[in-house]
């Protein structure tokens, strides 16, 4: 009697059990179980920005000055960033009237350094004289004495590697083109202008 009562027990034992056990398994192994509703991490909108593009300009120094069109002015500048005056980098960029670059290239603080070697009375140079080389370098770049014309002359020989021919025969026929002139490094003396049948800034010399 005992034994046939038990048996009776076993199926109503079974039914209380199973809702709990299949609610855990299901919780614990469910492979697609929705996690788009967890809200994303706000962005940080209260932080400062890491760089500031104007903290690290040292020195600028501008000029206006014909070259490009014969009338109106484009403007040279010369702008030098970065920790400090001997190991920064200088923009060479000159802007026409309208606000079109129409030339750049970067100097190191080197480039402009460099021709210091044949000022100096000693071995070496201090910190401070570096420093106030490359300065009067800058300020002395755009001087008026680095504008010629013309641009050409007509006693010049063609180089090769520079100018197109063509570019620079049309030059060395325009009395009236502007050549600009400048040092880079020691010895490294450029002269630019403006090519009118090709529309860009032409190395002539």
């Amino acid at each position: 009697m005992m034994r046939r009562s038990l048996l009776w027990l076993l199926p109503l034992a079974a039914a209380c059990s199973s809702p709990a056990n299949e609610q855990t398994n299901s919780e614990t192994t469910n492979p697609t179980a929705d996690t788009s509703q967890i809200p994303a991490e706000p962005l940080d909108t209260t932080r400062a920005a890491a760089v500031d593009a104007q903290s690290d300009t040292l020195k600028v120094v501008r000029k206006r000055h014909v070259f490009s069109s014969p009338s109106v002015p484009d403007v040279f500048t010369l702008v030098l960033r970065g920790p400090n005056l001997l190991s920064a980098e200088a923009a060479f960029t000159i802007t026409t009237a309208s606000g079109q670059v129409i030339f750049r290239e970067m100097l190191s603080a080197s480039d402009l350094e460099a021709a210091l070697v044949y000022e100096m009375k000693g071995p070496t140079a201090t910190q401070a004289e570096r420093e106030a080389y490359v300065r009067r370098r800058m300020d002395e770049f755009f001087a008026d004495k680095n504008f010629q014309r013309p641009a050409v002359p007509a006693s010049a020989t063609y180089q090769p590697g520079l100018a197109d021919r063509a570019a620079w025969d049309d030059l060395r026929r325009r009395p009236d083109a502007t050549g600009f002139h400048y040092l880079v490094g020691k010895e490294d003396r450029r002269v630019i202008a403006w090519s009118v049948p090709s529309k860009q800034v032409v190395r002539v010399q």
